[in-house]
Order: C-alpha cells, then sequence, then structure tokens
C-alpha cells in the first residue's frame, strides 16, 4: 500500500468551512474585496481535495497567526464601525444634476454636510450604504420637476424626512427608527412637483452574504447535533424526527419571508417604472403639441 500525498486527500465540509469561515474574516478586514469573496467562496464549495482548498487561503493570515505589527499612536477604531465612517472635510461630492437623463452617487464616496441633487425629467440614485460621512448630521436636498430620485441609507442610520411635494411626494416611511450610538443622521429634504422622492433602508451586498453565510453555518450545526443524537433507542429517534421538523419548519418560513421581501421590492420597482412612463409619455405629449404649433406656423 502506497501513501497517498496530502494535497490529493479529500476534504470534508468541516474543512471548506474552515475554509470560508476565514474568507469572511478576510472580508470584514478589508483583505479581500467582495468580488474576490464570491470567486474564492465558490471555489471554496467546489474543492474536493485539500490541493484544491489550499490556493485558496495562501495570501491571508491563518487563525491563531498575527499579522505583522504596524506601529501607531492611536489605535484605530474597528473596520466597519461608525466611527471610522465619519471623516470629516468638505465631501467628495456636492452636488448631482439629471436633466433627461440620470445620475447615480454609490459605493466608497463621502457624503458632505449638504448635498444637492436635481433631476427635470430624469433620475437619480443615492447611496449611503457603503458611504462616509463629513459630519454626523448631514442634509441630503433633492428637488424633482416631473423627475425622481431614491435615497438609500444602511441600517442603524437615523432618518428625517422633511421635503415638500406638488402632485408628487416624498416617502417617510423610514423615519421614527431610532439610529445606533454613533450613527449619523440624514435629513432628506427639498422640493418633488409631479414626481417623486423615495427613501429605503437596504443592506450591502456584503452584509447579505455574511447573513446567507451564518444561516448556512446554523443549519450545519443544527445536522451536526442532530448526528450526535443517533442511536438504537427510540426516544433518540424521536427527538431526531422532531428536529428534522423544525428544521423544515424554520426554512420554509425563511424562504416565504425572503419571498416577501423579494416581492415588495419587485412591486416597489414596477411602481417606479410606472412614474417613469408617466413622466415619458408627458414628454411625448409636449413634443407632439410643440411639432403641432410648427406645422400651424409654417402654413400661416
Amino acid at each position: 500500500m502506497t501513501d497517498e500525498e496530502p494535497s490529493e486527500l479529500r476534504a470534508s465540509d468541516a474543512d471548506r468551512e474552515r475554509v470560508t469561515e476565514q474568507l469572511r474574516d478576510a472580508v470584514a478586514e478589508g483583505r479581500l474585496d467582495m468580488e474576490e469573496f464570491e470567486e474564492r467562496l465558490e471555489a471554496a464549495y467546489k474543492a474536493r481535495t485539500y490541493g484544491e482548498l489550499a490556493p485558496i487561503t495562501r495570501d491571508l493570515p491563518a487563525a491563531g497567526v498575527t499579522a505583522p505589527p504596524i506601529s501607531m499612536v492611536k489605535q484605530p477604531a474597528r473596520s466597519g464601525s461608525w466611527a471610522e465612517r465619519i471623516v470629516g472635510g468638505d465631501g467628495s461630492s456636492s452636488w448631482a444634476v439629471a436633466i433627461m437623463a440620470g445620475f447615480q452617487r454609490k459605493g466608497r464616496w463621502t457624503v458632505p454636510k449638504r448635498f444637492n441633487s436635481f433631476a427635470f425629467w430624469g433620475g437619480g440614485e443615492i447611496d449611503l450604504r457603503e458611504a462616509y460621512f463629513a459630519d454626523r448630521e448631514v442634509v441630503v436636498n433633492c428637488v424633482a420637476i416631473m423627475g425622481g430620485m431614491n435615497v438609500v441609507v444602511p441600517p442603524g442610520v437615523e432618518v428625517v424626512v422633511r421635503g415638500i411635494g406638488i402632485m408628487g411626494g416624498f416617502d417617510h416611511r423610514e423615519e421614527g427608527v431610532p439610529g445606533e450610538p454613533g450613527a449619523p443622521r440624514v435629513t432628506v429634504t427639498g422640493f418633488a412637483f409631479w414626481g417623486g422622492i423615495g427613501v429605503e433602508r437596504k443592506l450591502t451586498r456584503a452584509e447579505r452574504l455574511r447573513l446567507k453565510e451564518q444561516r448556512r453555518q446554523e443549519k450545519l450545526e443544527r445536522r451536526a447535533a442532530r448526528k450526535e443524537l443517533q442511536g438504537s433507542g427510540s426516544d433518540a429517534r424521536d427527538t431526531r424526527g422532531t428536529l428534522d421538523g423544525l428544521d423544515d419548519l424554520y426554512d420554509t418560513a425563511r424562504e416565504a419571508l425572503e419571498e416577501h421581501r423579494d416581492l415588495m421590492r419587485e412591486r416597489h420597482e414596477e411602481r417606479r417604472e410606472r412614474h417613469a412612463q408617466r413622466h415619458e409619455l408627458h414628454r411625448e405629449r409636449r413634443e407632439a403639441r410643440r411639432e403641432d404649433r410648427d406645422r400651424r406656423r409654417h402654413r400661416d
């Protein structure tokens, strides 16, 4: 009998879970971006041997290994904390305009103390989920004329809405939710005429992935606990059957909740699309009236 190479040995589910946990830590610490995380996560789930698992985390610190020390006078804030995201300064972008077009502000940008935006026959998206903030209190001023905008905030941020709508409106659903300690306060204000300003609270893609991985880990732990109850006694079998039923009930409820959230998101997108179609129809009618006036002038 010949000894097998260690890299050719088959990896277990526990081995793959250790690798995915190391990847999640790397994302939280900023060592991997989301694209790299998704690529490596997929490779980890597909890996069958230690030789396929090893390259996935080769350039990442192993669990229990201390990273090279960095000398700093002040202890840095915990990665992802609100204290780290309130950076001061003037902001990386202070205004946005969309005229018969659209604009986006999203990703890692710095929100100034006052951000002004204007949309005429157009729309815009102001996404604060991954943003930094120049101050603990910022104002997002939105003016929409026959157009619309959507302000997206992360969980934990306090939202205040003070806009005025004429044949339009501002979304107040996210008002009244208490903010987390140290989190910024976002005041959405402005004016909407034949338009609307939406305000919604959403998780980042990274947080959704983290929660999905957490649920998967919990399910694996429940399965492992059930395996420990395997035995010849009828009590163990009855307990295992009860746990199986509870696990199925939990998964069914969670899937139903996710489907409900997806449905609500689709309805929101449909409302925005109908709103855009109404504005497009109004523009076409105005163009038709203008062409009709031009034809009458030429006849005269």
